[in-house]
């Protein structure tokens, strides 16, 4: 399984100086990844968003400049809102961070859990399935050939056009990310994609469903589950003690749900809230190396999920905690976690 981060890039919305501030957090963004990488993590996901909250507007800018400091780590867009982006520009801009990175690239396409980009670049929330149905339906026509000729409702055609640069992987791996819509879940295994699901809240274990649905929905459209990759994104930190963990998180993470939750009219959270998400079977993966590598391992035998990405960097969380939460996941929990599968599959045969 696969062990990796990813972050929106969070600034202080209310900050004076908002240039200043995006360059604070984008310096602090490029030293978390490269760390990531030294300590042997194998993916990083950046989200593109449209707020005053975020820095994060175009992923694949950054990560070319993570590109640049590091050398095995993956990078990902999680998420690319492709409903109100371009495919074409799409695929090229991550066909490019692909060369640049020897091979690094992959594209997290989703509809968005925010609604900024669609009147920002002039779409319409009327057509909010239907934009990324025929934007996911070019995207794919566009990594699997050179030349293309397509048409759709909501986007000029394209008519035998080369669209390049073409990338160093082929095909350019290409996840759907899902927030728990069965249609997507559906949608993601009927068309062979990876699939990655967002867990920010509840019990994970009641999403399993839908992970059998995803696989039910290849096998019916013709394919191999076991060759499709599986993803689980969750929330959640680790420090040298539970303890300290759970104080560190706290504050930030709860004031960035609350604020969303405003928007949303969702209740507000408190402490007692936050301590039952860390629990065993709650939502937030957090506490010491060995509390965290424990819960990875046991969802993993609910999820048999491929990729494991856990978001840390999350509101005004210091940047010396997070990179010391970065060293304890690759250092501590990535060589436990890792031990721990790797005794379970040699235990299966033997108990088959």
């Amino acid at each position: 399984m696969e062990l990796g981060l990813y972050t929106f890039a969070d600034v202080d919305p209310n900050a004076v100086d908002k240039g200043a501030e995006g360059r604070r957090r984008l310096a602090n963004l490029l030293e978390e990844i490269e760390l990531a990488d030294q300590v042997g993590l194998d993916v990083f996901g950046l989200g593109e968003h449209h707020r005053p909250d975020y820095a994060a507007s175009a992923p694949a800018v950054i990560l070319a400049a993570a590109a640049a400091r590091t050398s095995r780590i993956r990078l990902s867009s999680a998420v690319t809102v492709l409903s109100s982006d371009d495919p074409v520009r799409v695929f090229q801009q991550f066909s490019t961070l692909d060369l640049l990175s020897n091979g690094r690239a992959e594209i997290m396409a989703g509809r968005g859990s925010f609604i900024e980009s669609f009147p920002l670049f002039g779409q319409s929330l009327d057509d909010y399935d239907q934009l990324f149905s025929e934007k996911l339906d070019l995207l794919m026509a566009v990594r699997e050939r050179e030349k293309v000729t397509w048409s759709g409702q909501l986007r000029p055609p394209v008519n035998d056009r080369g669209v390049y640069p073409r990338p160093l992987q082929n095909p350019l791996p290409l996840w759907i990310a899902v927030g728990g819509t069965p249609q997507s879940v559906a949608r993601a295994g009927a068309l062979g994609l990876p699939m990655a699901l967002a867990i920010i809240g509840g019990e994970p274990r009641r999403f399993t469903p839908l992970f059998d649905l995803y696989r039910e929905a290849a096998r019916r459209g013709g394919r191999d589950p076991a060759k499709l990759k599986t993803s689980i994104n969750v929330h959640g930190f680790i420090a040298d003690t539970t303890e300290r963990a759970a104080d560190q998180f706290y504050g930030p993470q709860a004031e960035v749900m609350n604020r969303i939750g405003r928007e949303r009219g969702w209740g507000p959270t408190n402490r007692a809230h936050f301590d039952q998400a860390r629990s065993p079977t709650g939502n937030l993966f957090l506490g010491d190396p060995e509390t965290v590598a424990e819960k990875i391992v046991a969802h993993h035998k609910l999820f048999r999920n491929d990729r494991f990405l856990l978001q840390m960097a999350i509101g005004a969380m210091p940047h010396d905690q997070i990179m010391r939460g970065i060293e304890l996941y690759g250092t501590k929990v990535a060589p436990l976690v890792r031990k721990a599968l790797a005794e379970d599959s040699q235990a299966q045969p033997a108990s088959a």
